[in-house]
């Protein structure tokens, strides 16, 4: 008779526990008699199509790519990057006495994470110029400014040669040795982070630094308004392949090694003249297909959609009918509606990301009557029902072949009139940032994804899914 009780014990508290299970549909609703839970799946009105990105402010960045990308469905890619030059110390300099001998000159470029390309058959050759006029470190420069090269066919800057050039197969993540000179001691070997030296000719140092006038040298300011400073960009003719775009970080320094000769006395030292500010040029020559999708005026839906950096095309998405027609037709039936749980999918085309993967990250945002970006109510950390980065979504799932946001306060609040689409987007954004939501178009991050649209011939269509309660009014 004890484990008799015990027995019946057990089964009442499981059909307790059973009972109290609710369907996800209807999670954190307490739904009653008088309320039933139901899932939409919105395939068919939903409206995408490709836009360009915005013009951004490339000065000042932290990494900045310089691209020679020939991708075989987006068209071609061109960045380079411009700089300023300052002398040692960022304030006067006496040269070294006695005769100076220069070694070599090196320009260093650092890599920083976000390589997207042909690391593998590409070769890479990069030059670098004089610029033709003054970089300017208290100015603006946009993405489109054009700094003394065409950016129509982006040919080499004027017809003047380069003061240094490199040919290179791109390994970012590869660390070098480099000799450690020290003055008055033997020189060492020392490793350095994964970085490009570009060999500089000895006559521009000559020119501009170890032969310059003491007016010149007194003055960083006079010595840059000389120099003017450095633009760096790759060789289309000779970067074989596909080519990429290589990210570079801003930690750069033009290095001088030299020999400093006085009567019997032979020593070898290096000077640095950093860059402290620099800034990205970016143009896109885009593909027959993208054209079209560009120039194409017709209302209604594409099957494709286009993200793409750096500053590249973005796309513009609504949802008609849960504007017009859902919440319409349950009040016109005394219902009205509670969102779950809304969550969009983005499938990349299959076949399109081979060999160049689809972006780590996305971005999802939302125009304000101003018509400036702010994030959505699921990304915002003000809105409580927000679940964070994390929830939001964005990451690109390579099991899955998808991207999910987690949209369900958005479309709540559409549903209710508590907030107006003046326009949604999805963006390449940059992927490093991992806690917060990144909404501002980006210069620093150089992939692409090809991504399906409202295809219908396509089971992997972009998809809004629904679990919503219906209510009695």
């Amino acid at each position: 008779m004890k484990f008799f009780r015990l027995d019946l014990l057990t089964l009442l508290i499981s059909l307790f526990i059973l009972n109290s299970c609710k369907n996800q549909d209807a999670v954190g609703l307490g739904v009653s008699s008088g309320q039933t839970a139901s899932n939409l799946i919105d395939t068919s009105t939903i409206v995408v199509n490709t836009v360009p990105e915005d013009s951004v402010i490339t000065s000042g960045l932290t990494k900045s790519p310089v691209s020679c990308f020939r991708d075989p469905i987006f068209g071609s890619t061109m960045t380079a990057l411009a700089t300023d030059l300052n002398l040692p110390g960022q304030g006067s300099y006496t040269p070294p006495t006695g005769t100076v001998y220069i070694d070599s000159a090196r320009l260093v470029l650092n890599y920083a994470n976000g390589f997207y390309g042909d690391s593998i058959t590409s070769k890479y050759t990069i030059n670098v110029y004089q610029l033709k006029s003054l970089f300017r470190t208290d100015t603006a420069y946009y993405n489109n400014k054009n700094f003394g090269y065409s950016t129509t066919n982006f040919a080499d800057y004027s017809s003047q040669s380069p003061i240094g050039t490199l040919t290179f197969n791109a390994r970012p993540h590869d660390s070098i040795k480099v000799y450690n000179i020290i003055t008055g001691a033997a020189d060492t070997l020392i490793k350095v982070p994964p970085q490009i030296r570009i060999p500089i000719d000895p006559s521009f140092i000559n020119t501009n630094l170890f032969g310059a006038s003491s007016t010149t040298l007194g003055s960083n300011t006079i010595f840059k308004t000389k120099v003017k400073g450095l633009l760096i960009k790759l060789d289309s003719t000779k970067t074989t392949g596909s080519g990429g775009s290589i990210m570079f970080s801003n930690a750069d320094s033009l290095v001088v090694y030299y020999r400093s000769v006085i009567g019997t006395t032979i020593d070898t030292a290096v000077v640095k003249l950093p860059i402290v500010s620099t800034a990205t040029s970016i143009h896109h020559n885009y593909s027959t297909a993208i054209r079209n999708e560009l120039n194409n005026t017709k209302s209604g839906s594409r099957n494709l959609f286009y993200l793409q950096g750096p500053i590249g095309l973005r796309a513009k998405v609504s949802f008609p009918h849960l504007l017009q027609n859902f919440r319409a037709s349950l009040l016109s039936n005394n219902q009205d509606v509670v969102i779950n749980r809304a969550e969009l999918v983005v499938t990349p085309q299959p076949g399109t990301y081979i060999p160049f993967a689809p972006m780590p990250k996305i971005s999802m945002y939302q125009l304000d009557i101003a018509l400036q970006r702010i994030e959505l109510q699921d990304a915002s950390s003000a809105d409580a029902r927000s679940g964070g980065v994390g929830v939001f979504g964005g990451f690109y799932n390579s099991t899955q072949n998808e991207y999910h946001f987690i949209v369900t306060a958005y479309v709540q609040d559409l549903l209710y009139g508590k907030t107006v689409d003046y326009g949604t987007y999805i963006g390449p954004i940059d992927n490093t940032n991992t806690t917060t939501v990144d909404i501002g178009a980006t210069a620093q991050v150089a992939s692409r994804t090809v991504a399906i649209g409202t295809d219908k011939n396509s089971p992997y269509r972009l998809k809004l899914n629904i679990i919503y309660t219906k209510v009695a009014k």
